[in-house]
């Protein structure tokens, strides 16, 4: 959600993400907050009937969805979750590949605050990206705990969900994350969902110009779609193996 140019399939420009999001509100698509989704997925019944829904989320809270993103929802009173690392809030995105040859700040902890009292809520992505299926039972403890806690400490409310860095997630670090405290986790563009730890997401791809994103209007991925999902995630494991190479996720 940036003008500024980066690689990268799931960057959507400002003035698209506008023209989708009314166009959603037109149709009478209403956003539901964590605590509305995990109703929802204990039962239907708790959705209004014969509307439809969707949660808007954002991974690594950049300082750009302040300026583009935010206002726009909340003018449409929409919720939304994002999805903060905790060890670079008010940082340039030091933990990430330069793919596009350019750095991107984080937003800082006032404009979190900020935006929590208007319908954005502060979730949790980790305290530095770290790929949690590569690290040890601690490692993975300490990588959530963390930023939960450091969520609860500053903005005054323990995030409820967390974000796996990368879509990275299996039945071990769905454990952990649960035993952290977390109710509800984010996977990538996984088949299906497996309960509220492992909720699939639709990604809105660069290229989707249309005022109704493609994945609601089918429902679901197309080939293209998916092809774009599995070449995200090979480019996802390179950026996880620099951390690894370059001790970064350890950087303060």
């Amino acid at each position: 959600m940036d003008t500024r140019f980066e690689l990268g399939f799931t960057q959507v420009e400002p003035r698209v993400f506008r023209r989708q999001v009314e166009a959603l509100s037109r149709l009478g698509y209403r956003s539901l907050g964590s605590s509305e989704l995990l109703a929802a997925i204990e039962g239907p019944s708790h959705l209004a009937p014969g509307t439809p829904h969707l949660v808007f989320t954002f991974d690594d809270g950049y300082e750009a969805l302040a300026r583009h993103a935010f206002p726009l929802l909340a003018d449409h009173g929409c919720r939304a979750l994002v999805f903060v690392i905790t060890d670079y809030v008010g940082r340039e995105n030091t933990w990430d590949v330069q793919y596009g040859w350019r750095r991107f700040r984080h937003l800082s902890w006032e404009q979190l605050g900020a935006w929590q009292e208007r319908g954005v809520e502060v979730h949790a992505h980790g305290a530095t990206h770290a790929r949690l299926t590569w690290l040890s039972d601690a490692e993975v403890s300490e990588e959530l705990e963390k930023s939960r806690e450091e969520i609860r400490a500053r903005l005054g409310v323990a995030p409820a969900a967390v974000c796996y860095p990368f879509g990275a997630v299996d039945r071990r670090v769905r454990d952990l994350a649960v035993r952290a405290g977390y109710t509800l986790g984010f996977a990538g563009s996984v088949p299906r969902p497996d309960g509220p730890m492992l909720l699939p997401r639709l990604p809105v791809y660069q290229w989707d110009r249309s005022a109704v994103p493609l994945v609601l209007q089918r429902g679901g991925l197309g080939p293209l779609a998916r092809a774009a999902a599995r070449l995200t995630g090979r480019i996802a494991v390179g950026t996880a193996l620099f951390q690894r190479v370059s001790g970064r996720r350890y950087r303060r």
